[in-house]
Order: structure tokens, then C-alpha cells, then sequence
């Protein structure tokens, strides 16, 4: 997991009450700013038809190819948060946070696919709506407690590996993970996202609202990801 420091700026812990609830602002603002990029661009590519393409990409070269495609997408999301997370340059911060909505839209195109052809497509927004339900109570429990989940970082480390694991296992050796898998996933999700905005509260300076955002909203898209696997699944 990232450890933030405080190099150029106060935490919003040990910060002024006018700075932090400056921080916050912007931080959930660029959120929801993400989002909504994110959808507009998933959109964007089905209308083109660049979905379609991509898609044909993705599936190409069978289970070899989404291990490819899985490593791509995590050295991805790395750079993109050291990016995100530079003290160096505020454009270097929006461009990683910019390349990340496009590595997720691309990566979700097979999903929102599978959710529109083989399933009712009603089940994409009922998804976003439960998805974007439980992030706001996740992240109500933690602006009222005010408690730190710092704990949670050891067990969601561990928690992503094994994950990780049981994912490529399933690609290389072809077997389905199922819904159970997918529920158990939704609730690792929803930890993850109790541990990440404890972080943001507790843990980024004043001047991360950039890396904060790309933090969150990742954890959303893995929680969308199994709520609509989960909406989608025939089991």
C-alpha cells in the first residue's frame, strides 16, 4: 500500500479547519468529476464503436492475452498514481489521474459489454446506483466516527494479493470464480474504500486532492466491477 507523506504540506489531519474542508471540497469535487469522465468516455465508446474494437483486442489472444492485459493495466495504474502523487508539477498530477479514467474505461469495456448483451442493460445503472449507495455510507461512517481504519491497511494488502491470485489462477487454469467470489470482492471493495478514506482524512497533506481523488475513485471502480458482475452473473 502508498504511504503518503506530508513533504509540501500539513495533513489534513494537522490542518487548519479551512484548509482541510478546502481539501475535502476539492477532493470530492474532482471525484465526481471522474466519474462522471468515466462515463461519458464508457459511453463514448460504444456510440463510436470503438468499444467493439477494443473489445476484439482485449479478447484476442485468450487467456495469455488478459494476463497481458491484467499486467498492462496495473503497471498502468501505478505510473498513473506516482503521477498523481508528484510534488513536482500539478499538470504531471491531472495528467495521471487522466490516464487512469482512460486504463479503466478501457478495461471495463469488456463488462459493460457482457452486461449489455447477454443481460437486461438496466442492471449498468442499477449497479452505479448501489455502487455509489454504499461508497456514500462508507464514507459517512468515516466522516462521522472521525476514527482512524489505519488499521484495515495491513489486512487490505493481503486481501489484494489474494485476490490477485485467485484472478490470474482463474485465467491461466480457465475455471469460473463465480458469484461468491464476486460478493466477497464487493466486500473487500467496500473495506478498501473504509481504508482509503481514512487515509485521505488522516493520512494525504492539503495539496494531494489529486492523488486522494484517483485513490477513491479506483476503489469505486472495483466496487461497480463486482456489483455488476454480481447483477450480470446467470449462475
Amino acid at each position: 500500500m502508498n504511504e503518503y507523506t506530508t513533504s509540501f504540506g500539513n495533513s489534513a489531519a494537522e490542518a487548519l479547519p479551512a484548509q482541510r474542508a478546502q481539501f475535502i471540497r476539492k477532493t470530492y469535487m474532482l471525484l465526481a468529476a471522474a466519474i462522471l469522465a468515466f462515463v461519458v468516455l464508457e459511453a463514448f465508446l460504444f456510440m463510436s464503436g470503438a468499444a467493439y474494437a477494443i473489445l476484439s483486442v482485449l479478447t484476442l489472444g485468450g487467456s495469455m492475452g488478459w494476463l497481458v492485459v491484467l499486467g498492462a493495466f496495473m503497471g498502468i495504474s501505478y505510473l498513473a498514481n506516482m503521477w498523481a502523487s508528484s510534488n513536482t508539477s500539478t499538470m504531471t498530477q491531472y495528467l495521471g489521474l487522466g490516464v487512469f479514467i482512460v486504463a479503466e474505461a478501457v478495461i471495463f469495456v469488456p463488462m459493460i459489454a457482457l452486461a449489455a448483451v447477454y443481460s437486461d442493460a438496466s442492471v449498468i445503472p442499477k449497479a452505479g446506483i448501489v455502487t455509489l449507495g454504499l461508497f456514500l455510507g462508507i464514507t459517512a461512517t468515516v466522516f462521522i466516527t472521525k476514527a482512524d481504519f489505519s488499521w484495515l491497511g495491513p489486512i487490505v494488502a493481503i486481501g489484494g494479493f489474494a485476490a490477485l491470485g485467485f484472478i490470474v489462477a482463474s485465467i491461466l487454469f480457465g475455471f469460473s470464480l463465480g458469484s461468491v467470489f464476486a460478493f466477497i470482492m464487493v466486500a473487500f471493495a467496500g473495506t478498501a474504500i473504509l481504508y482509503n478514506t481514512s487515509q485521505v482524512l488522516h493520512q494525504y497533506n492539503t495539496n494531494q486532492h489529486v492523488a486522494a481523488a484517483l485513490t477513491l475513485f479506483a476503489g469505486i471502480a472495483m466496487l461497480f466491477w463486482y456489483i455488476l458482475s454480481i447483477f450480470s452473473s446467470r449462475d
